[in-house]
């Protein structure tokens, strides 16, 4: 019987998609609630706001460096067998941590949560092709699934923060990972297809194959830019970017020359689509987080609404993902990525243009249309992003290749980060909101130019 017509494959695979989800959305939900988090952590351990934010801090550091060194282990090693390891290094970091009485263990929980959930994403990519053959699903409606767990877990994660915080203090936000570590755990371990044999992958040659050199060179870079980007002090530390700027142009060389680089910068020379879709995908998630982090900051500041009613107002940015992500999968399917890519693009930049209406008005309506419209072509744009790289990317590269997409999800959240403190750090005014919207319409222009440069060049 042919797998598209066997109703037991097709359950089987949806229901492996399910697990799968679960644990991807670990990620975004333990990058969005620690937020609710920091001043229950700040009173605990009599710290100041800027130590504190370093748990946040820490984990994006992890998240963009772990990415796609998960990534490449998932096409070393197999998807199944790392999905399940990284579940287990979730549970275990999520259930010591609040164990502890230190602010570095806290730290060091979230390092080893990162990088944990940092093998879901790739491990799912990977695992879609083989899914899609066995239960006859198409690929754009499995990563469909995929996307709109991911875009809820960062949306629900400040309520669920919240409601844990409230309840059983921050230690909840940790412990919350260990149920759901779980149920992903047992059900990829039951129903997932077991991993093709590897021969001669021993723990040393494994070691000299993810290009150790390259990983402390990309970690160095990172860490430097990050930090310094993401100063709260008021006093920059020039010598951060000086070591951070070093270490990525050493980076570079390192892997323009490795026979087994990293993350495969040549790789990248020759391949168009891989290339249109990281970089349009950093300015889309800058454009992205400069709305999903400001918005409720300026909703909250100059609108006066309460929290609980700012959750709703922004609510369909993510919402509008969760309603329409079987229908661009559907598109995906039948019309290709490239006509659903470059539509998303073309909405996103009005979509942009939108926020400028919070320099005359705060009125709810007008908020949820903000909203609302952004999420439109966020749902479309990210969706066709995350085909593209699945469709792209070299055989056995899959996971690397998925991982740095997630890398660059990341680098746009800093962008936007350090955006909104240089335009509202100090207060949110007309001017400032003024600068947020013009920099999302030139953050909407860029990708939009990106994209279409991008299709041109595939056509």
């Amino acid at each position: 019987m042919d797998a598209a017509a066997d109703p037991r494959a097709r359950r089987r695979a949806s229901l492996t998609v399910a697990a799968l989800t679960v644990g991807t959305a670990l990620n975004p939900l333990n990058s969005s609630m620690i937020a609710v988090a920091l001043l229950s952590l700040q009173h605990d351990f009599r710290l100041d706001l800027a130590t504190v934010t370093w748990v946040i801090t820490v984990f994006y550091i992890a998240s963009i460096i772990g990415q796609p060194l998960m990534g490449r282990i998932v096409d070393a090693l197999g998807a199944r067998r790392v999905f399940l390891v990284g579940m287990v290094l979730v549970a275990l970091a999520a259930a010591l941590a609040p164990l502890g009485d230190t602010f570095l263990l806290v730290c060091t929980a979230r390092v080893l949560l990162a990088i944990g959930t940092s093998v879901a994403f790739p491990a799912a990519v990977a695992l879609v092709g083989p899914l899609s053959a066995a239960g006859g699903i198409p690929v754009p409606h499995l990563l469909a699934r995929i996307q709109v767990t991911n875009t809820a877990g960062a949306a629900v994660g400040p309520v669920l923060g919240g409601a844990l915080v409230t309840l059983a203090g921050w230690n909840a936000v940790f412990w919350v990972n260990v149920p759901l570590a779980a149920v992903a755990f047992a059900g990829v371990a039951v129903l997932a297809p077991r991993d093709s044999r590897r021969s001669g992958v021993s723990a040393g040659r494994l070691f000299v194959n993810l290009d150790p050199a390259g990983v402390l060179a990309f970690a160095v870079a990172m860490t430097a830019l990050v930090v310094f980007a993401l100063d709260t002090t008021g006093s920059l530390d020039w010598w951060l970017l000086g070591v951070g700027v070093v270490a990525l142009a050493l980076f570079v060389w390192r892997e323009l020359r490795a026979s087994l680089p990293f993350i495969d910068l040549r790789m990248l020379v020759g391949n168009a689509t891989l290339r249109t879709a990281y970089l349009g995908f950093t300015v889309f998630s800058a454009l992205f987080y400069l709305a999903f982090f400001g918005l409720p900051q300026f909703l909250e500041d100059r609108g006066g609404y309460s929290a609980a009613v700012v959750g709703l107002l922004v609510l369909p940015l993510c919402a509008f993902t969760v309603v329409l992500a079987p229908l661009v999968a559907r598109a995906i399917a039948r019309r290709g990525v490239r006509p659903v890519l470059v539509g998303g693009a073309v909405l996103l930049v009005p979509a942009a243009a939108t926020l400028a209406l919070g320099v005359v008005t705060t009125d709810a309506v007008w908020m949820l249309l903000i909203a609302a419209g952004l999420g439109i072509p966020y749902c479309m744009v990210s969706l066709a992003s995350t085909h593209a790289v699945q469709s792209a990317a070299p055989a056995g590269q899959i996971g690397a290749a998925s991982g740095v997409l997630q890398s660059m999800r990341y680098i746009g959240a800093i962008i936007a980060t350090v955006m909104l403190g240089q335009f509202i750090g100090t207060g949110i005014t007309t001017a400032g909101w003024g600068a947020v919207a013009v920099a999302a319409l030139a953050l909407g222009a860029a990708h939009l130019v990106i994209v279409l440069v991008g299709a041109r060049r595939r056509a």
